[in-house]
């Protein structure tokens, strides 16, 4: 079973491949304020170094949080839109374990549908300005 994760809490953004347990290949990059930008070019080298495409992929992983509002937002839409996309099943996890646990909860059925992320905090929305 071949399964993306994804860990976009923080300036530098990690994306795994891994094959049942087995990693294969890992990219790890200071994406700051470019994650937006670089996600999807990334995760295609990723994929291509592996001779890999996007349906081959059979399930994602995502760290949960709780982390950057705006990192998490972004890693968490693509997430979500390629496992729709794909009909794929996808879990969010947490923790220093969070790739065994989410590989676990992959391998024994769960699907959390729509993963949905922890910020660790109340999210404040500002008044909009005229």
């Amino acid at each position: 079973m071949l399964i993306l994760m994804l860990r976009t809490d923080n300036p530098q953004a990690e994306l795994y491949l891994f094959d049942g347990q087995q990693q294969l290949d890992a990219c790890v990059w200071q994406a700051h304020r470019e994650l937006s930008a670089a996600i999807h070019h990334r995760l295609q080298e990723l994929l291509e170094r592996q001779h890999k495409t996007l349906p081959d992929i059979a399930g994602i992983v995502c760290y949960k949080g709780p982390g950057s509002f705006t990192g998490l937002r972004i890693g968490f839409s693509v997430a979500n839109a390629l496992a729709y996309g794909l009909h794929i099943p996808i879990v969010s996890t947490n923790g220093t374990d969070w790739q065994s646990s989410g590989i676990a909860a992959l391998l024994s059925g769960q699907n959390d549908t729509v993963a949905l992320p922890e910020y660790g905090a109340p999210v404040h929305i500002t008044q909009q300005r005229k």
